[in-house]
């Protein structure tokens, strides 16, 4: 265990220190990607949910007016 860590020099700990802060900055990056997709799957999903009410909307809509005229037509045959 000794051995190894007397084989790293500071050349080796700033090459792992300059690979360390590449990775780190490719996570960033990736951080900032994955981020903005979530953002605009969130829109998509709030758009989606807004269509879904108006169609419930529409169809109790359609429903009531065929049951009124149900109501209407049985309530003139009697």
């Amino acid at each position: 265990m000794e051995a190894a860590r007397a084989s790293w020099t500071d050349s080796r700990l700033d090459d792992l220190n300059a690979r360390v802060g590449r990775v780190d900055e490719n996570v960033t990056r990736l951080d900032a990607k994955v981020d903005a997709g979530f953002a605009r799957l969130d829109d998509r999903i709030d758009k989606l949910n807004h269509t879904v009410v108006q169609a419930f909307v529409a169809l109790i809509s359609i429903i009531t007016v065929l049951l009124a005229a149900l109501v209407g037509i049985v309530a003139t045959h009697l």
